[in-house]
């Protein structure tokens, strides 16, 4: 196992570790997929828990630890379409799971455009969803839609590969999110590594719709909430495109209405992902 993915021993006490810790159990159980504020009261209270309450949270802890003791790097795929909370999701299970390395396939296609003219490769000079631009020209419709954002995907995802080799080459663990995760486009296992991926989705318009005003305020108007609305549409036929894929590919969909509810469902996805398989099977 690479000391570098985890540098401190589970806080349970004992001979063989460091001595019980409140605030290191709290963050323990945090990255267990606990709130908090829940996580701080049965910290606190570790010693006169319920019966309920106890087993819950040490199950949690023990799938945690599975988590832990890993003798291969993971590798998280967060995707979904533009605005559905990727990266505020992806950025934190990166910290409850103690991953260094986060980055985002946006990243990726800004570094391609640094390599690739507008003439080499025009649909990378665009936003996801506005790639049929460079199929269609300006009157876009729905095939050049999605026409444009695959074959922007296509081109994105040779860059994305190269970082997820050279990750697995140095044997970090990295969380990896961005639209052009579309399922099926990348291999669901790679050697030596843990693969956990998973489509983050907003069913309801409004409140998809609304994250792009948070984007306006958080960015200070480098990412105009304008944009996305005049493109919301095509914003959405994206989503419809991404959400199909993934459950023809058996990649699980994460209702993101609730952002602590989503960090949890990827947390589980983890979790469980990293269970020791029975002997026998």
């Amino acid at each position: 196992m690479s000391d570098r993915r985890y540098r401190q021993p589970l806080p349970l006490g004992g001979e063989d570790g460091l001595p019980f810790s409140k605030g290191l159990m709290a963050r323990a159980l945090i990255a267990a997929g606990l709130s908090a504020d829940r996580a701080y009261e049965l910290a606190l209270a570790v010693e006169t828990l319920g019966q309920e309450d106890g087993q819950a949270a040490m199950q949690r802890l023990r799938r945690y630890r599975d988590v832990y003791e890993l003798d291969r790097p993971i590798i998280v795929l967060v995707g979904g379409a533009t605005g559905t909370g990727k990266s505020t999701v992806a950025t934190d299970v990166a910290y409850r799971l103690g991953i260094t390395r986060v980055t985002s396939t946006d990243f990726v296609r800004q570094t391609m455009r640094a390599f690739f003219s507008r003439e080499f490769m025009p649909a990378i000079h665009h936003s996801s969803f506005e790639a049929g631009r460079a199929l269609a020209g300006d009157e876009q419709n729905s095939d050049s839609v999605v026409g444009g954002f695959l074959e922007q995907t296509r081109e994105v995802l040779v860059g994305v590969r190269a970082a997820i080799d050279r990750a697995l080459e140095e044997g970090w663990s990295m969380v990896l999110e961005g639209v052009h995760l579309v399922p099926g486009m990348l291999p669901k296992e790679i050697e030596g590594a843990l693969v956990v991926e998973c489509v983050l989705g907003i069913d309801d318009a409004e409140a998809h719709a609304s994250h792009f005003w948070i984007r306006d305020t958080d960015s200070e108007g480098v990412r105009p909430y304008e944009k996305y609305l005049d493109a919301f549409d095509d914003i959405r036929l994206i989503q419809a495109y991404i959400l199909g894929r993934a459950r023809k590919h058996g990649v699980p969909v994460i209702e993101n209405g609730n952002i602590e509810e989503a960090i949890g469902k990827v947390m589980e996805l983890v979790l469980a992902a990293a269970q020791p398989v029975p002997a026998g099977r």
